[in-house]
Protein backbone atom coordinates (compact mmCIF):
# COMPACT_ATOMS: atom_id res chain seq x y z
CA UNK A 1 0.00 0.00 0.00
CA UNK A 2 1.21 3.76 -0.42
CA UNK A 3 1.13 6.14 2.58
CA UNK A 4 -0.92 9.41 2.16
CA UNK A 5 2.24 11.67 2.34
CA UNK A 6 5.06 9.46 0.93
CA UNK A 7 5.99 8.82 -2.26
CA UNK A 8 4.97 6.22 -4.91
CA UNK A 9 7.93 4.14 -4.34
CA UNK A 10 7.28 4.18 -0.09
CA UNK A 11 4.93 0.77 0.18
CA UNK A 12 4.98 -0.88 3.14
CA UNK A 13 3.73 -4.43 2.84
CA UNK A 14 0.52 -5.33 4.56
CA UNK A 15 3.39 -7.67 6.53
CA UNK A 16 4.11 -4.59 8.52
CA UNK A 17 1.04 -3.35 9.74
CA UNK A 18 -2.27 -5.82 10.23
CA UNK A 19 -5.60 -4.33 8.70
CA UNK A 20 -6.43 -4.59 12.36
CA UNK A 21 -3.59 -1.55 13.46
CA UNK A 22 -4.17 0.29 10.48
CA UNK A 23 -8.09 0.53 11.19
CA UNK A 24 -6.96 1.21 14.73
CA UNK A 25 -4.52 3.67 13.89
CA UNK A 26 -6.91 5.65 11.67
CA UNK A 27 -9.80 5.21 13.90
CA UNK A 28 -7.60 7.17 16.79
CA UNK A 29 -6.65 10.06 14.23
CA UNK A 30 -10.18 10.30 13.07
CA UNK A 31 -10.94 10.87 16.63
CA UNK A 32 -8.49 13.33 18.17
CA UNK A 33 -8.02 15.69 15.12
CA UNK A 34 -10.92 17.35 14.63
CA UNK A 35 -11.23 18.48 18.20
CA UNK A 36 -7.18 19.45 18.41
CA UNK A 37 -8.21 21.53 15.09
CA UNK A 38 -10.91 22.84 16.56
CA UNK A 39 -9.17 24.11 19.50
CA UNK A 40 -6.47 25.70 17.73
CA UNK A 41 -8.89 27.43 15.40
CA UNK A 42 -11.20 28.83 18.53
CA UNK A 43 -7.83 29.83 20.28
CA UNK A 44 -6.79 31.61 17.02
CA UNK A 45 -10.86 32.90 16.55
CA UNK A 46 -10.74 34.65 19.79
CA UNK A 47 -7.53 36.36 19.51
CA UNK A 48 -8.40 37.91 16.11
CA UNK A 49 -11.70 39.21 17.70
CA UNK A 50 -10.17 40.52 20.54
CA UNK A 51 -7.02 42.14 18.60
CA UNK A 52 -9.11 43.34 15.46
CA UNK A 53 -11.82 44.89 17.60
CA UNK A 54 -12.19 47.70 20.42
CA UNK A 55 -13.40 44.39 22.72
CA UNK A 56 -9.62 43.63 23.35
CA UNK A 57 -8.30 47.37 24.36
CA UNK A 58 -12.01 47.50 26.56
CA UNK A 59 -10.80 44.19 28.58
CA UNK A 60 -7.29 45.53 29.24
CA UNK A 61 -9.13 48.86 30.34
CA UNK A 62 -11.44 47.31 32.84
CA UNK A 63 -7.42 46.87 35.20
CA UNK A 64 -8.08 50.67 35.53
CA UNK A 65 -5.40 53.30 34.14
CA UNK A 66 -2.30 52.01 36.12
CA UNK A 67 0.27 51.20 32.84
CA UNK A 68 1.70 48.35 35.35
CA UNK A 69 -1.72 46.86 36.47
CA UNK A 70 -2.84 47.06 32.91
CA UNK A 71 -0.28 44.97 31.12
CA UNK A 72 -0.46 42.19 34.65
CA UNK A 73 -4.13 42.34 34.20
CA UNK A 74 -4.40 41.97 30.08
CA UNK A 75 -1.86 39.77 30.07
CA UNK A 76 -3.00 37.90 32.69
CA UNK A 77 -6.47 37.70 31.09
CA UNK A 78 -5.16 37.10 27.83
CA UNK A 79 -3.34 34.17 29.12
CA UNK A 80 -6.31 32.24 31.07
CA UNK A 81 -8.78 33.31 28.04
CA UNK A 82 -6.87 31.09 25.87
CA UNK A 83 -6.17 28.38 28.24
CA UNK A 84 -10.09 28.49 29.14
CA UNK A 85 -10.72 28.58 25.07
CA UNK A 86 -8.45 25.60 24.36
CA UNK A 87 -9.28 23.13 27.54
CA UNK A 88 -12.64 21.68 26.07
CA UNK A 89 -11.21 20.97 23.22
CA UNK A 90 -8.07 19.44 24.97
CA UNK A 91 -10.04 17.21 27.26
CA UNK A 92 -12.20 16.21 24.40
CA UNK A 93 -8.67 15.03 22.93
CA UNK A 94 -7.80 13.10 26.46
CA UNK A 95 -11.51 11.72 26.51
CA UNK A 96 -10.43 9.79 23.27
CA UNK A 97 -7.14 8.87 24.15
CA UNK A 98 -8.38 7.35 26.75
CA UNK A 99 -10.78 5.42 24.65
CA UNK A 100 -8.31 4.32 22.84
CA UNK A 101 -5.76 3.10 25.95
CA UNK A 102 -3.19 6.01 25.62
CA UNK A 103 -3.89 7.74 28.91
CA UNK A 104 -3.21 6.28 32.33
CA UNK A 105 -3.11 9.70 34.01
CA UNK A 106 -6.45 10.81 36.01
CA UNK A 107 -8.64 13.82 35.65
CA UNK A 108 -6.95 15.67 38.89
CA UNK A 109 -3.74 14.72 37.21
CA UNK A 110 -4.11 16.26 34.14
CA UNK A 111 -6.00 19.85 36.01
CA UNK A 112 -2.55 19.61 37.96
CA UNK A 113 -0.86 19.46 34.19
CA UNK A 114 -2.36 22.30 33.04
CA UNK A 115 -2.11 24.94 36.12
CA UNK A 116 1.77 23.56 36.02
CA UNK A 117 1.77 24.98 32.28
CA UNK A 118 0.38 28.13 33.44
CA UNK A 119 3.05 28.54 35.86
CA UNK A 120 5.88 28.50 33.19
CA UNK A 121 3.52 30.54 30.53
CA UNK A 122 2.32 33.03 32.35
CA UNK A 123 5.54 34.76 34.05
CA UNK A 124 7.11 34.33 30.21
CA UNK A 125 4.09 36.31 29.04
CA UNK A 126 4.24 38.81 31.61
CA UNK A 127 7.73 39.35 31.28
CA UNK A 128 8.08 39.51 27.77
CA UNK A 129 4.61 42.44 27.73
CA UNK A 130 6.51 44.53 30.17
CA UNK A 131 9.54 44.53 28.31
CA UNK A 132 7.99 45.29 24.95
CA UNK A 133 5.82 47.86 26.16
CA UNK A 134 8.36 49.20 28.47
CA UNK A 135 11.02 49.76 25.22
CA UNK A 136 7.64 50.92 22.87
CA UNK A 137 6.56 53.91 25.43
CA UNK A 138 11.16 54.65 25.59
CA UNK A 139 12.15 54.84 21.90
CA UNK A 140 10.53 54.35 18.47
CA UNK A 141 13.16 51.64 17.49
CA UNK A 142 11.81 49.97 20.65
CA UNK A 143 11.75 46.70 18.26
CA UNK A 144 15.46 46.17 17.51
CA UNK A 145 15.89 46.08 21.13
CA UNK A 146 13.04 43.62 21.23
CA UNK A 147 14.53 41.51 18.82
CA UNK A 148 17.41 41.30 20.20
CA UNK A 149 15.62 40.48 23.68
CA UNK A 150 14.05 37.81 22.18
CA UNK A 151 16.99 36.30 20.43
CA UNK A 152 18.42 36.24 24.25
CA UNK A 153 15.16 34.32 25.76
CA UNK A 154 14.99 31.97 23.29
CA UNK A 155 19.10 31.32 24.03
CA UNK A 156 18.26 30.63 28.00
CA UNK A 157 14.70 28.96 27.43
CA UNK A 158 16.85 26.50 25.61
CA UNK A 159 19.56 25.57 27.77
CA UNK A 160 17.41 26.05 30.80
CA UNK A 161 14.19 23.61 29.77
CA UNK A 162 16.24 20.44 31.03
CA UNK A 163 17.15 21.69 33.89
CA UNK A 164 13.68 23.64 35.22
CA UNK A 165 10.75 23.25 32.90
CA UNK A 166 11.61 19.37 32.90
CA UNK A 167 11.36 18.01 36.61
CA UNK A 168 7.83 20.28 36.59
CA UNK A 169 6.12 17.83 34.67
CA UNK A 170 8.28 14.27 34.80
CA UNK A 171 10.55 12.49 37.68
CA UNK A 172 13.53 11.23 36.46
CA UNK A 173 15.51 8.44 38.20
CA UNK A 174 18.82 6.78 36.98
CA UNK A 175 18.80 3.67 35.17
CA UNK A 176 19.83 0.47 37.03
CA UNK A 177 23.08 -0.71 36.00
CA UNK A 178 22.86 -3.20 33.90
CA UNK A 179 23.49 -4.21 30.10
CA UNK A 180 21.07 -2.08 28.73
CA UNK A 181 22.58 0.66 30.06
CA UNK A 182 25.99 0.00 29.09
CA UNK A 183 24.66 -0.77 25.59
CA UNK A 184 23.32 2.79 25.28
CA UNK A 185 26.61 4.40 26.84
CA UNK A 186 28.30 2.46 24.56
CA UNK A 187 26.65 3.70 21.48
CA UNK A 188 27.04 7.48 22.73
CA UNK A 189 30.42 6.39 23.38
CA UNK A 190 31.07 4.55 19.83
CA UNK A 191 29.06 8.20 18.29
CA UNK A 192 31.60 10.23 20.16
CA UNK A 193 28.87 11.66 21.97
CA UNK A 194 29.93 12.87 25.56
CA UNK A 195 26.71 11.48 27.73
CA UNK A 196 26.68 12.44 31.68
CA UNK A 197 24.05 9.61 32.74
CA UNK A 198 20.98 7.56 31.37
CA UNK A 199 17.48 8.66 33.06
CA UNK A 200 14.33 6.91 33.22
CA UNK A 201 11.41 9.39 32.67
CA UNK A 202 7.91 7.89 34.92
CA UNK A 203 5.83 8.57 31.56
CA UNK A 204 3.65 5.50 32.38
CA UNK A 205 1.79 7.82 34.83
CA UNK A 206 0.60 9.97 32.09
CA UNK A 207 0.89 7.50 28.91
CA UNK A 208 1.19 4.23 27.31
CA UNK A 209 3.24 6.25 24.04
CA UNK A 210 7.13 5.25 23.93
CA UNK A 211 9.31 7.26 23.32
CA UNK A 212 13.56 8.27 24.20
CA UNK A 213 15.15 11.62 23.64
CA UNK A 214 18.77 12.71 24.44
CA UNK A 215 18.73 16.37 26.67
CA UNK A 216 20.91 18.96 27.62
CA UNK A 217 23.97 20.26 26.33
CA UNK A 218 27.51 19.77 27.45
CA UNK A 219 27.66 18.42 30.98
CA UNK A 220 24.08 18.65 31.73
CA UNK A 221 23.55 16.21 28.51
CA UNK A 222 21.44 13.09 29.00
CA UNK A 223 19.75 10.00 27.83
CA UNK A 224 16.40 10.17 28.75
CA UNK A 225 13.70 6.78 27.97
CA UNK A 226 10.28 6.69 29.16
CA UNK A 227 9.69 3.63 31.26
CA UNK A 228 7.02 2.87 29.02
CA UNK A 229 9.72 2.23 26.60
CA UNK A 230 11.78 -0.01 28.79
CA UNK A 231 9.15 -2.33 29.45
CA UNK A 232 7.76 -2.66 25.93
CA UNK A 233 10.48 -2.69 23.41
CA UNK A 234 12.91 -5.15 22.93
CA UNK A 235 16.70 -4.10 24.57
CA UNK A 236 17.79 -3.55 20.97
CA UNK A 237 14.99 -1.56 19.86
CA UNK A 238 15.38 0.87 22.76
CA UNK A 239 18.87 1.32 21.38
CA UNK A 240 17.57 1.97 17.69
CA UNK A 241 15.75 4.52 19.23
CA UNK A 242 18.35 6.01 20.98
CA UNK A 243 20.84 5.81 18.02
CA UNK A 244 18.22 8.31 16.54
CA UNK A 245 18.12 10.57 19.34
CA UNK A 246 22.13 10.25 19.23
CA UNK A 247 21.58 11.60 15.44
CA UNK A 248 20.29 14.85 16.36
CA UNK A 249 23.30 15.53 19.01
CA UNK A 250 25.64 14.61 16.38
CA UNK A 251 24.10 16.96 13.53
CA UNK A 252 23.49 19.77 16.12
CA UNK A 253 20.06 19.60 15.80
CA UNK A 254 19.78 21.45 19.10
CA UNK A 255 22.27 23.96 18.97
CA UNK A 256 20.77 24.51 15.56
CA UNK A 257 17.66 24.47 16.57
CA UNK A 258 18.24 27.25 19.26
CA UNK A 259 20.11 29.32 16.58
CA UNK A 260 17.49 29.32 14.22
CA UNK A 261 14.72 29.64 16.43
CA UNK A 262 16.83 32.83 18.09
CA UNK A 263 16.84 34.29 14.01
CA UNK A 264 13.08 33.56 14.00
CA UNK A 265 11.71 34.84 17.13
CA UNK A 266 13.90 38.06 16.32
CA UNK A 267 12.88 38.21 12.76
CA UNK A 268 9.43 37.62 13.97
CA UNK A 269 9.34 40.67 16.36
CA UNK A 270 10.38 43.02 13.82
CA UNK A 271 7.25 41.68 11.59
CA UNK A 272 5.08 41.73 14.21
CA UNK A 273 6.66 45.74 14.92
CA UNK A 274 5.94 46.33 11.03
CA UNK A 275 2.66 45.26 11.30
CA UNK A 276 1.04 46.38 14.63
CA UNK A 277 2.19 49.58 13.92
CA UNK A 278 0.10 50.25 11.04
CA UNK A 279 -2.82 52.82 12.05
CA UNK A 280 -5.56 50.94 10.33
CA UNK A 281 -4.85 47.91 12.59
CA UNK A 282 -4.36 50.32 15.58
CA UNK A 283 -7.56 51.98 14.57
CA UNK A 284 -9.43 49.11 14.01
CA UNK A 285 -8.11 47.97 17.74
CA UNK A 286 -9.53 50.83 19.14
CA UNK A 287 -6.00 52.39 20.41
CA UNK A 288 -3.90 55.32 19.27
CA UNK A 289 -0.50 53.78 19.14
CA UNK A 290 1.00 50.76 19.92
CA UNK A 291 3.16 51.96 22.97
CA UNK A 292 -0.63 52.46 24.82
CA UNK A 293 -0.56 48.80 26.72
CA UNK A 294 -4.26 47.73 25.53
CA UNK A 295 -2.94 47.33 22.06
CA UNK A 296 -1.21 44.24 23.30
CA UNK A 297 -4.42 41.92 22.46
CA UNK A 298 -3.65 43.12 18.67
CA UNK A 299 -0.04 41.91 19.56
CA UNK A 300 -0.95 38.40 20.28
CA UNK A 301 -3.69 38.45 17.78
CA UNK A 302 -0.66 39.16 14.65
CA UNK A 303 1.64 36.94 16.88
CA UNK A 304 -0.66 33.86 16.38
CA UNK A 305 -1.27 34.35 13.42
CA UNK A 306 1.95 34.98 12.11
CA UNK A 307 2.87 31.59 13.81
CA UNK A 308 -0.14 30.10 11.81
CA UNK A 309 1.34 30.55 8.67
CA UNK A 310 4.28 29.71 10.09
CA UNK A 311 3.97 26.74 11.36
CA UNK A 312 3.47 24.24 8.17
CA UNK A 313 7.03 25.60 6.99
CA UNK A 314 8.40 24.40 10.54
CA UNK A 315 7.23 20.97 10.00
CA UNK A 316 8.65 20.67 6.69
CA UNK A 317 12.32 21.21 8.69
CA UNK A 318 11.23 19.00 11.35
CA UNK A 319 10.47 16.02 9.07
CA UNK A 320 13.96 16.61 7.57
CA UNK A 321 15.76 16.94 10.50
CA UNK A 322 14.16 13.22 11.77
CA UNK A 323 14.63 11.86 7.98
CA UNK A 324 18.63 12.92 8.91
CA UNK A 325 18.34 11.38 12.40
CA UNK A 326 16.88 8.23 11.08
CA UNK A 327 19.69 7.78 8.38
CA UNK A 328 22.35 8.28 11.44
CA UNK A 329 20.55 5.43 13.26
CA UNK A 330 21.10 3.10 10.50
CA UNK A 331 24.59 4.23 9.77
CA UNK A 332 25.58 3.66 13.37
CA UNK A 333 23.73 0.06 14.15
CA UNK A 334 23.80 -1.29 10.49
CA UNK A 335 20.46 -2.94 11.56
CA UNK A 336 17.86 -1.88 9.00
CA UNK A 337 15.46 -5.31 10.27
CA UNK A 338 15.53 -4.14 13.70
CA UNK A 339 14.86 -0.77 12.50
CA UNK A 340 12.12 -1.94 11.17
CA UNK A 341 11.18 -3.60 14.32
CA UNK A 342 11.53 -0.78 15.97
CA UNK A 343 9.34 1.45 13.99
CA UNK A 344 6.49 -0.87 14.16
CA UNK A 345 6.69 -1.13 17.68
CA UNK A 346 6.34 2.70 18.25
CA UNK A 347 3.57 3.04 15.24
CA UNK A 348 1.50 0.06 17.05
CA UNK A 349 2.21 1.20 20.60
CA UNK A 350 0.97 4.81 20.00
CA UNK A 351 -1.50 4.12 17.74
CA UNK A 352 -0.16 5.86 14.91
CA UNK A 353 -1.36 6.08 11.42
CA UNK A 354 0.75 4.88 8.93
CA UNK A 355 -0.98 6.59 6.09
CA UNK A 356 -2.08 9.94 7.18
CA UNK A 357 -4.20 12.17 4.96
CA UNK A 358 -1.25 13.93 2.92
CA UNK A 359 -2.69 17.50 3.37
CA UNK A 360 -3.04 16.66 7.46
CA UNK A 361 0.79 15.40 7.32
CA UNK A 362 2.00 18.59 5.29
CA UNK A 363 0.49 20.98 7.36
CA UNK A 364 0.95 19.18 10.97
CA UNK A 365 3.30 16.49 10.87
CA UNK A 366 6.93 16.93 12.33
CA UNK A 367 8.17 13.39 11.47
CA UNK A 368 8.33 11.33 8.35
CA UNK A 369 5.52 8.45 8.52
CA UNK A 370 5.98 5.04 9.50
CA UNK A 371 5.79 4.22 5.92
CA UNK A 372 7.87 6.64 4.99
CA UNK A 373 10.24 5.51 8.23
CA UNK A 374 10.15 1.51 6.59
CA UNK A 375 11.09 2.61 3.20
CA UNK A 376 13.95 4.47 3.92
CA UNK A 377 15.44 1.27 6.39
CA UNK A 378 14.33 -0.93 3.54
CA UNK A 379 16.47 0.88 1.15
CA UNK A 380 19.67 0.56 3.05
CA UNK A 381 21.67 -2.35 2.48
CA UNK A 382 23.57 -3.50 5.96
CA UNK A 383 27.05 -3.87 6.07
CA UNK A 384 28.79 -7.39 4.76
Amino acid sequence: MTTAGSSDGDRVPEADFTPEEIARGRALRRGQWPPALAGRLASLLLLLALGLTPAGAGLVGLFGDSWAARIAGGGLALVLLRQLVALPFAARVRIVRARFGLVTQGWGGWVLDVLRGLLVSVPLALGALFAVYALAGTTSRWWIWAALGAAVVTVALSWLAPLVFEPLFNRFTPMEPGPLRDALLALAARDRIAVRDVLVADASRRTTALNAYVSGFGRTRRIVAYDTLLTTAEPREVELVVAHELGHVKHRDVARGTVLGALGAAVGVCVLAAVVSRQPLLDAAGVSRFSDPRSMMLLAAVAALGSTVAGPFGCALSRRVERRADAHALRLTEDPAGFIAMQRRLAVANIADPEPPRVLHVLFGTHPTSAERIAAARRRRPVG
